[in-house]
C-alpha cells in the first residue's frame, strides 16, 4: 500500500510503501473490541476501598459483660452493626480487573487498527520530525500545516526524543508514544496517527521480528 509522505512544511514530497502484513489486514471488530476492553481493564486503578471490622481502629475491649445487663451481647464496638464500625461487603483494594489476552491477538488487533487508519487516510507520514527549537509553538505550527486540523493526534516516535515529548504534552488532544509501544487502545483513542518514516521500520522490527 502506497501512502503520501509530507515534510514539516506540510508539503507532499513523495510516497512510501507500507508493509502489507501490518497495514493491509482485514478488520475484525469483535477482536479489536475484545483487545481494547482488556487493555482498558488492565489500566484500571482500584481506588475505592472500605475498611472491614479488622481494619477499623479501636474496639479491642468488649463493650460490656456477656450476661446480666439486659442488653444484647456485643464483642466489639467496631462490629458492622455499630456506628463507626467496619463495612460489610464494601469495595476493597483486593479486587482484580486484569484480563489476559494472548500476544498474537493483541498484535493482530494492532495491525487491524493500523490498517483501518491507513485506509481511511488517518495515517500521516512525515519524512522526518525534528524541532529546531524545543518550543510548543514550533510543533503546533507543524501540526497545523498537516491535514490533522484540530483533531486529536497520536505521535509515534521511533525513539525517545525528550524535546518532542515535553513540548507535545502542552497541546490539548496530542500525545506522544514510542512506535515500539503502539497498541490498539491508544490508536483508537486518537483520530490521527502521525509517524516519521523511521517509525515504520521500528514497527516492522518490533512486531514482525
Amino acid at each position: 500500500m502506497k501512502v503520501s509522505v509530507y515534510d514539516q512544511q506540510g508539503k507532499e514530497i513523495g510516497t512510501t510503501l507500507l508493509p502489507k502484513e501490518i497495514f493491509d489486514v482485514k478488520l475484525n471488530p469483535d477482536l479489536v473490541h475484545q483487545v481494547a476492553t482488556s487493555q482498558m481493564a488492565n489500566r484500571r486503578q482500584v481506588i475505592a476501598h472500605t475498611k472491614d471490622r479488622g481494619e477499623v481502629r479501636g474496639g479491642g475491649k468488649k463493650p460490656w459483660r456477656q450476661k446480666g445487663t439486659g442488653r444484647a451481647r456485643h464483642g466489639s464496638i467496631r462490629s458492622p452493626l455499630w456506628k463507626g464500625g467496619g463495612v460489610t461487603f464494601g469495595p476493597t483494594k483486593e479486587r482484580n480487573f486484569k484480563k489476559i489476552i494472548p500476544k498474537k491477538m493483541k498484535r493482530k488487533a494492532l495491525f487491524m487498527v493500523l490498517s483501518a487508519k491507513a485506509k481511511e487516510n488517518l495515517l500521516i507520514i512525515l519524512d522526518t520530525l525534528k524541532l529546531p527549537l524545543p518550543k510548543t509553538k514550533v510543533i503546533s505550527q507543524i501540526l497545523a500545516r498537516l491535514p490533522i486540523g484540530n483533531n486529536s493526534c497520536l505521535i509515534g516516535l521511533p525513539g525517545i526524543d525528550k524535546n518532542i515529548i515535553l513540548v507535545a504534552r502542552n497541546i490539548h488532544k496530542v500525545r506522544t508514544i514510542q512506535a515500539k509501544d503502539l497498541n490498539a487502545l491508544d490508536l483508537l483513542s486518537f483520530k490521527y496517527l502521525l509517524i516519521p518514516k523511521e517509525s515504520i521500520e521500528v514497527i516492522k522490527k518490533t512486531f514482525l521480528g
